[in-house]
């Protein structure tokens, strides 16, 4: 059976030269590189509008001659004497109060999303099978399946797009409850990692290529390349002199028969609905912090003659003045309000737009004691953020369960069957903080009173041990002896 890529040269005609099978394959391209570029530069507070100096420049400030700053600029008239004086300026750098929310943002939805274990629901017909799924279980143990997720979700929710290849490595083990050659390795592509991803989807929407770009650093020069990966076969090229050559040793054999690749893809980052009004948030402060350092000192408004001023290492501020002056304290009536006020709202409108739970300690110092079903409707809104995020995460997942069977019947052929046949469905569980007393409490009133679990189960659970088997064991020997006694044992007096 030919394989996909060997269509797509076919379809190119008679010139059939790797740079035209690379150019062909790289418009299966689905997010928007600039779009990446961009994100890229919005999770960087140092690239912010803020800290652009054309955007936002630094004051110019007049100064006058005798300044040992000054640097002349144009000459200008003055009226009054008539005569020709020059003038002068300083740059003043102005605040920039850039803040890192769109991380923020990025954060409470990986950790709403993967806070629990992505949990496997399988019912295993046979032996066979439940082999399978413990084989399974194991690889997503060894890859450390809880911080591959958050990797995955952070990719995706920054960039719009990840993806992570799943390979073999020559290696004897019996991790896997079998003897097996090899063990399964997993590895993450990403724009935030460098690599510009290209899927390539036939009419049907069905995954039938993809491919990577990316750079290596050979004797201090960067080098192009591209990788390939079909149902069947991996090419990789190397950009030289004349264009794309193939790799010695390429193409490689894919021994199970399906592109071993997961790839996810979201229209748009979490704080794209939002970046407008951060942009504001962040001049805001900024202008503010300005206004804070201009009225730092005391500004005071004379009005009438000023006859004398205090010399210096006299106590006191004294200024003097004809009885018709008058002299105040310039101060900020109702600007500082009306900023907060903006600062208030713009804050709350970019947590309500994203969904994300202000959940900092300011804001939740004064809650109090609050039930676990109260905390589910706090929660609630960033739990249906999770459930829009699962359309993309759940088939993400899928895949990655199927590529991991696949694996695992060739690693062991009598498995072949079992994990074919095996259905998983992965289950993303939204975190949720849980008052446990409250819980164990409505489960034993439903329970008629009774424990809802055995000793040994709590002893697990506890997990205040590290071997909990062994403590039960104790424990029920410490039981036994103080519910017996010996009729010659004497009695306390």
């Amino acid at each position: 059976m030919e394989n996909e890529i060997e269509k797509l040269i076919q379809q190119g005609g008679e010139d059939t030269t790797y740079s035209i099978i690379i150019e062909k394959l790289k418009k299966g391209r689905v997010a928007n590189e600039t779009a990446a570029e961009v994100a890229k530069k919005q999770l960087d507070p140092l690239q912010h509008d803020v800290f652009d100096r054309i955007k936002r420049p630094d004051r110019k400030v007049k100064i006058d001659p005798d300044d040992p700053d000054f640097q002349p600029t144009e000459n200008t008239v003055n009226v009054m004497e008539g005569s020709v004086s020059p003038t002068g300026y300083r740059l003043e750098p102005v605040a920039r109060v850039a803040i890192a929310l769109q991380k923020l943002i990025v954060k409470r939805a990986v950790a709403f999303a993967f806070g629990n274990p992505v949990e496997l629901n399988a019912e295993p017909e046979d032996k066979s099978q439940e082999d399978v799924l413990k084989a399974l279980k194991r690889v997503l143990y060894d890859v450390k399946s809880k911080s591959l997720n958050r990797r995955v979700g952070r990719n995706l929710f920054s960039c719009t797009e990840v993806a992570e290849v799943w390979y073999p490595v020559e290696r004897k083990n019996k991790t896997y409850g079998f003897e097996s050659k090899h063990k399964l390795r997993c590895a993450i592509f990403s724009p935030l990692l460098g690599h510009s991803l290209y899927p390539y989807f036939d009419e049907h929407g069905d995954l039938i290529a993809f491919s990577r770009e990316f750079t290596v650093t050979v004797e201090g020069k960067e080098v192009r390349h591209f990788e390939t990966y079909t149902s069947n076969l991996i090419y990789l090229w190397v950009q030289g002199l004349n264009g794309y050559e193939l790799v010695d040793g390429y193409p490689k054999k894919i021994e199970i028969g399906k592109i071993p690749i997961v790839y996810a893809h979201q229209p748009q980052v979490e704080w794209a609905d939002v970046q407008n009004l951060i942009d504001r948030l962040e001049k805001l402060l900024s202008n503010f912090a300005d206004t804070n350092d201009y009225h730092a000192a005391p500004k005071i408004f004379v009005k009438g003659q000023i006859t004398g001023f205090s010399k210096k290492g006299e106590s006191g501020a004294i200024i003097e003045g004809d009885e018709n002056s008058e002299a105040s304290y310039l101060s900020w009536q109702n600007a500082p309000e009306a900023v907060k006020l903006e600062i208030e709202t713009l804050l709350r409108l970019i947590y309500t737009i994203t969904q994300t739970p202000d959940i900092s300690f300011e804001a939740m110092k004064g809650i109090g004691q609050v039930s676990t079903q109260t905390m589910k409707l706090m929660f609630m809104d960033a739990h249906l953020k999770v459930a829009d995020h699962q359309e993309v995460l759940d088939e993400y997942m899928q895949r990655r369960l199927n590529i991991i069977k696949a694996y695992i019947g060739k690693f062991n052929a009598k498995l072949g069957s079992a994990a074919e046949d095996l259905f998983v469905e992965p289950e993303i569980v939204p975190y949720m903080i849980v008052d446990e007393a409250a819980e164990i409490k409505i489960w034993q009133d439903a329970n008629g009173g009774n424990p809802v679990m055995s000793q040994k189960a709590s002893f697990q659970k506890a997990g205040l041990t590290n071997n909990p088997d062994e403590d039960y064991e104790q424990y029920k020997t410490e039981e036994s002896s103080r519910s017996s006694f010996s009729v010659f044992e004497p009695t306390p007096a």
